[in-house]
């Protein structure tokens, strides 16, 4: 049997939900949107200052520049493209939270943009890329054991493999679409038992089928009705 491990909890914030002040006490990392997908200069300051008052990592959010579709759709970019989308967003991030003399830890890709860097060697590397040239001591969170976390070990990054709360995975350790039924977990107690199975190095397949994965931050997503609900669920668990 695999042996207990405290994981840290992070959350995807400031995309304008009514709960983040709420949450952020109940977490580790904080994931803040830089304004492409969602949020503004306000919002990111608004983040920043209460995570330093919780003591919370700060990590950047980036996605493709698409707020219409919340980040969701994937928008066709060359790599040098996908380069400068995600260098502008962290920069963006870096300058405000040197502003109130906090420092960034992490980067994580939003939405369609992180779906992407999972299976998608290219894009994976070209994200990789411009978070090490940001800063080297940053780092990437991707999906775990994916493309995401591989061409980023190539490149120098350090990395963390990351793991979902509320989503339901498929038999390959890939999250579940969102557009399939059951895909996005809405019971508490059925996040609380995910996150017991990740702390012992598994996690359970849409069949049932245990997959062993692993996890240095598991996720839970800001943006979802249950979300203050699973966080305290969880903070109770971890």
């Amino acid at each position: 049997m695999n042996s207990f491990k405290k994981i840290p909890i992070n959350c995807d914030l400031g995309e304008g939900m009514p709960n983040d002040a709420a949450i952020i006490p109940l977490i580790d990392e904080a994931n803040i949107a830089c304004g492409f997908h969602a949020g503004d200069s306000l919002s990111m300051r608004t983040t920043i200052a209460h995570c330093q008052q919780h003591h919370v990592k700060i990590g950047a959010h980036p996605s493709y520049l698409d707020r219409e579709n919340f980040g969701r759709i994937v928008v066709p970019l060359s790599p040098t493209e996908i380069y400068q989308l995600v260098y502008k967003q962290v920069q963006i991030l870096q300058k405000i939270a040197a502003e109130s003399g906090a420092r960034l830890n992490h980067v994580k890709p939003h939405g369609a943009l992180y779906n992407e860097s999972a299976k998608n060697k290219i894009v994976a590397q070209a994200i990789a890329k411009a978070v090490f040239d940001l800063d080297p001591a940053l780092i990437l969170f991707g999906l775990s054991q994916s493309q995401s976390i591989v061409q980023a070990l190539e490149i120098g990054v350090r990395v963390a493999h990351e793991t979902f709360a509320d989503r339901a995975y498929n038999e390959d350790g890939c999250l579940m679409p969102r557009s399939l039924e059951n895909a996005v977990h809405e019971d508490a107690n059925l996040v609380g038992q995910q996150v017991i199975d990740l702390q012992h190095g598994f996690v359970k397949s849409s069949l049932g089928n245990k997959i062993a994965l692993k996890s240095d931050t598991i996720c839970i997503h800001g943006d979802g009705p249950h979300a203050l609900e699973f966080a305290k669920k969880i903070r109770q668990l971890n």
